[in-house]
């Protein structure tokens, strides 16, 4: 291992004593037990928060991705306001793509837009691999967290090849994937070819963030669910289990997450993660029984229902925890990201709900 003595494992792969290894988080990310199923929020540092608003209202996103005092600011402004059981690096899917040559901005309001479209293999030779000092900024962040948070774990994450590869082949974000899936099926060369540079691009990102500390990785496929299980195996699953096999001997749990994934949750499972997110269409006992007792689950309250008057929110968090305990590990989470316009402290009140939930049927047995 090259984790260095602030991360969550030791030189030999040994788990170390007590600090963010022995939190609840990376525990039920493990299926052990917990004296409480912790929480955190996909995009829970972001535009609902006001003092976010307010670091970020003249600075563009790649440039915050690009400052590490401003990266650790902003992520550990959730962990201090809601008492989260995990920070999650605050970056963007496209910064390692950027780091490799590939000319794209992040458009207020639209997201990443890339420049040149990816169409040739002239295009996937153009996208160069990545070592730490392409990211150095990424790896000053993470220490710095590390430091700050103490015992609390920080989650690092990545965009996975097939979410990544779409975005370049279609120019930006994109309904229906069109021009992804006709290069697919068409070049099909040209895509594993595409494919396998982006997923040696997203391990060496992952791998920054390890050796620097984090003390858990999360692979983002957000656009996934566009394909039918038979595609998936067959394009995407490969080159998503380079990434996670890659970092096998981290030493540190990998989840991975998409987004309307409910026919892909065995596939994504087997591409390599120790706990599979699922979103907030399926239950998380019917998703463990998809996935398999082998690895946890984390998810999945719809992240429209934190809109909802409290005894909705209630009765649904209520209902997620039991549907979890199915689960040999649950970390609970929403279905995807925090939505803009919902209350903090809303999601406060559901970090504590969660606890006091859990615990108690903890101490039941």
């Amino acid at each position: 291992m090259t984790t260095d003595t602030t991360g969550t494992a030791a030189r030999d792969g040994e788990p170390r004593p007590g600090g963010p290894a022995d939190s609840p988080f990376v525990r039920a990310c493990r299926r052990e037990p917990v004296p409480h199923t912790p929480v955190w929020f996909m995009r829970q540092a972001g535009r609902s928060l006001p003092e976010y608003r307010e670091i970020r209202a003249n600075v563009g996103m790649l440039e915050s991705c690009r400052r590490p005092d401003l990266v650790a600011e902003i992520t550990l402004q959730p962990v201090r306001r809601h008492g989260v059981d995990a920070a999650i690096l605050f970056s963007d899917i496209v910064v390692p793509v950027a780091a490799a040559g590939v000319d794209l901005d992040i458009v207020p309001g639209t997201g990443p837009v890339v420049a040149e479209p990816v169409r040739t293999a002239a295009d996937v030779e153009r996208i160069r691999p990545i070592g730490r000092d392409d990211v150095s900024y990424v790896d000053e962040a993470v220490r710095l967290l590390v430091t700050e948070l103490g015992d609390t774990p920080l989650i690092g994450f990545a965009g996975a090849p097939f979410t990544l590869a779409s975005y370049l082949v279609e120019g930006g974000p994109s309904r229906t994937h069109a021009k992804t899936k006709a290069l697919m099926y068409g070049q099909p060369e040209l895509w594993h070819a595409l494919c396998a540079r982006l997923a040696e691009v997203t391990l060496s990102f992952l791998r920054v963030q390890v050796d620097a500390g984090v003390s858990a990785v999360q692979l983002f496929d957000s656009w996934a669910g566009a394909l039918s299980e038979a595609d998936y195996r067959r394009y995407v699953l490969p080159h998503s289990a380079t990434v996670l096999s890659g970092l096998a001997d981290a030493g540190v749990p990998r989840i991975h997450f998409g987004v309307g994934t409910a026919e892909l949750l065995g596939a994504m499972g087997e591409a390599g993660a120790d706990v599979v997110g699922v979103d907030w269409r399926t239950p998380l006992d019917v998703a463990t029984r998809r996935i398999g007792r082998d690895r946890a689950v984390q998810g999945n309250l719809d992240p429209t229902v934190l809109l909802a008057p409290w005894s909705v929110v209630e009765t649904e968090v209520r209902r997620i925890v039991e549907q979890g305990r199915a689960a040999p590990g649950h970390v609970f989470n929403l279905g995807h990201g925090v939505l803009p316009e919902t209350d903090p402290e809303v999601l406060t009140r559901v970090v504590a709900l969660v606890h006091e939930v859990s615990a108690r049927r903890a101490e039941q047995g």
